[in-house]
């Protein structure tokens, strides 16, 4: 007796495909009695009215402190507190800035030089925050330069356990960038302070005896890009900073600043376990 049937039929030697367990959900509480409400911190924190982040929480989109939370009524200390909405970090603290400047050739790295040199103070004197620069830009380079209020944050971007990647546009004479010559660069060449590498490289252009590079590294000794060009005899012509971790220059003008939107700077703060 035939046992198929309109549509077709199972198998009887073929069990039947289990669906994966689910995954377990963290039950920890993170509510802090005497807190603040965990909406109205999302409010204050730039992420909407305060119905739109009872939606967020409602909806599933909010983690504290790595336990997802769908409960209005939980409170929080938002001075200790991780909070993640769609797997971004959220800076809780409104008096904390950070801003990304494009600095000019010839303005120094400092915010006052003994010179009277123009210095990246000169830029922001506008800003009332009292505001730390992430790492440097040697007076001759352009390019990208984080500014925060944020002593941790600059702190943690500064250390090389973190190793945040930065992405440079560099210009090089002295003949062709040869492969041998970019291999040279990826395994390492030797500096006076110790080996150095980068990370990555590739031809953007050649014309007329000059070639614009790509490269890539973590390191942030005293002028590093420099230095290891030097070491393959390409002297560096130009040098411009366009991407520190996932913040990028863009179009942002030379000797401007923009205040870091809200998913950069988060992606930054998660980069460096903030």
């Amino acid at each position: 007796m035939s046992t198929s049937r309109r549509g077709g039929s199972r198998r009887p030697d073929r069990p039947a495909r289990r669906r994966p367990a689910p995954e377990p959900v963290e039950h920890r509480d993170v509510h802090v009695a005497d807190g603040v409400r965990l909406q109205k911190v999302l409010a204050q924190a730039g992420l909407g009215s305060r119905r739109k982040c009872e939606e967020l929480i409602s909806g599933g989109h909010v983690e504290v402190d790595g336990v997802l939370v769908t409960e209005l009524g939980v409170r929080i200390d938002p001075t200790t507190a991780v909070v993640d909405v769609d797997g971004m970090r959220v800076q809780l603290d409104p008096s904390k800035v950070t801003l990304a400047l494009n600095k000019p050739h010839g303005v120094v790295s400092t915010m006052s030089d003994p010179d009277g040199r123009p210095t990246i103070a000169d830029l922001v004197k506008d800003r009332t925050e009292r505001l730390f620069h992430v790492g440097r830009l040697d007076a001759d380079s352009e390019g990208l330069l984080l500014l925060t209020n944020d002593g941790e944050l600059a702190n943690r971007l500064s250390h090389p356990r973190y190793e945040i990647p930065k992405t440079y546009l560099v210009t090089v004479t002295g003949g062709e960038v040869y492969p041998r010559v970019r291999k040279q660069l990826l395994e390492g060449v030797e500096l006076e302070d110790g080996p150095a590498r980068l990370d990555k490289i590739r031809v953007v252009d050649a014309v007329e005896g000059q070639t614009m590079l790509e490269v890539v590294l973590h390191e942030g000794r005293n002028r590093i890009v420099r230095r290891m060009f030097d070491a393959v005899e390409r002297p560096v012509t130009r040098l411009v900073r366009t991407r520190i971790g996932p913040v990028a220059l863009g179009d942002l003008r030379a000797g401007r600043t923009r205040v870091l939107g809200r998913t950069e700077l988060g992606s930054l703060m998660r980069a460096v376990d903030m």
